[in-house]
């Protein structure tokens, strides 16, 4: 019957108005390519589009020469950020558990947070504990922003700022983040201009090295490095002599030459020492004379040492 819209073939319209059949131009239009991805930058709902926004509102240029340790870390425990608080370290917020009992450590974290004016903030105990991983944290636990390091080529830079020959100290493979930290402080102390740790299979700046450099961290620069003897070739050709600390070395540390010029001092990790391709690289490798037969020093100790020698010197 004309006009029946139930008989074979005929066509059906939606609610819309659009008839289901003949749907081949939609769906090739729908296929069609959109164009190249914007750049992350470019995206209003990326993270990088609104850190550039706020750079671009404050007026900074946005760094490339930096790159930070991740995440946020934590201190927990009560002794920790006590410690952690006398360094001054720069801890954004300390987090107390509901109902903590009150002791003096307690109160010696409040008092330290109100003169540095530092947050404080009380949540629950399931709370403290989801923070920091299920430490222990005896109700007490600080938080520490990410470290930023420098760029290794920066602290030759630095050096020329300072109208200084450089000093830089480069750690091979030293897992130990107190014995980081323990450098830092000596480089901080003897006039180094910084110091290079590798990004892989090395300690970073966590915060236990925050803790035991005694707040050097914030004086000093410390920078990353993908490739150590990549960066160690690099600054051979800008100039400096790269000395290697070896049990073994050729050369005794007050016999060294040239320590008033542009160095790089490597200290080796604390059993193996340096790594071969690290010794090769070195224009020289030197020892530390000991009237014992201690076998070698801590790592964080040698460094000391070697930097006091150097400063010495240079004076």
């Amino acid at each position: 019957m004309a006009g029946n819209s139930s008989r074979r073939g005929a066509v059906r319209k939606s609610g819309k108005g659009n008839p289901t059949a003949g749907s081949g131009g939609r769906v090739r239009r729908g296929l069609e390519g959109k164009g190249p991805t914007p750049r992350a930058k470019d995206r209003p709902n990326h993270k990088a589009y609104k850190a550039k926004q706020r750079a671009d509102k404050q007026g900074e240029p946005r760094s490339r020469r930096t790159r930070t340790s991740g995440d946020s870390e934590w201190v927990a425990g009560r002794n920790a950020v006590v410690e952690a608080l006398r360094a001054r370290l720069p801890v954004t917020a300390v987090y107390v558990a509901e109902g903590a009992e009150r002791d003096g450590r307690l109160r010696e974290v409040f008092a330290s947070a109100a003169d540095l004016g530092v947050s404080l903030l009380e949540v629950s105990r399931a709370e403290l504990d989801r923070l920091t991983g299920g430490a222990v944290h005896q109700g007490l636990a600080a938080r520490v922003p990410a470290y930023e390091y420098a760029h290794a080529d920066d602290l030759l830079d630095r050096a020329a700022e300072m109208g200084e020959q450089p000093l830089v100290v480069a750690l091979d493979s030293v897992t130990d983040p107190r014995n980081l930290g323990a450098v830092v402080r000596s480089a901080a102390g003897f006039g180094a201009h910084g110091v290079v740790v590798p990004e892989r299979r090395a300690a970073g700046m966590t915060a236990s090295a925050w803790k035991t450099s005694a707040g050097a961290a914030a004086r000093i620069p410390v920078a990353q490095t993908v490739n150590l003897v990549r960066q160690l070739k690099a600054y051979q050709e800008a100039g400096c002599m790269v000395a290697g600390l070896d049990a073994d070395g050729e050369v005794s540390l007050p016999d060294l030459d040239l320590v008033t010029g542009p160095l790089v001092l490597v200290v080796g990790s604390e059993g193996k020492g340096l790594s071969r391709l690290v010794s090769e690289t070195c224009d020289v490798r030197v020892s530390i004379p000991m009237v014992s037969s201690l076998e070698s020093l801590n790592a964080g100790v040698a460094a000391s040492v070697a930097l006091y020698e150097i400063a010495r010197a240079r004076a």
